[in-house]
């Protein structure tokens, strides 16, 4: 039996965390930035989990992970 592949899109964008949480880098920050507030600049840094509802979608997507 072959190996399952691993979505290339996927794997550039999700990271399992230790927990079995999926954790996913914020939209809306890569140009465009001069009219959007520094508030909401400041607030889209860092890290976010995957919603409960998205999950499963991106497990499929990560078969190995």
């Amino acid at each position: 039996m072959p190996k399952m592949k691993t979505k290339s899109g996927a794997k550039k964008r999700f990271r399992v965390r230790g927990s079995g949480s999926v954790k996913r880098s914020q939209a809306f920050k890569r140009h465009i930035l001069t009219k959007k507030s520094t508030k909401n600049k400041r607030q889209l840094r860092g890290a976010a989990a995957v919603h409960a509802t998205n999950a499963t979608a991106v497990a499929a997507m990560l078969p190995y992970a």
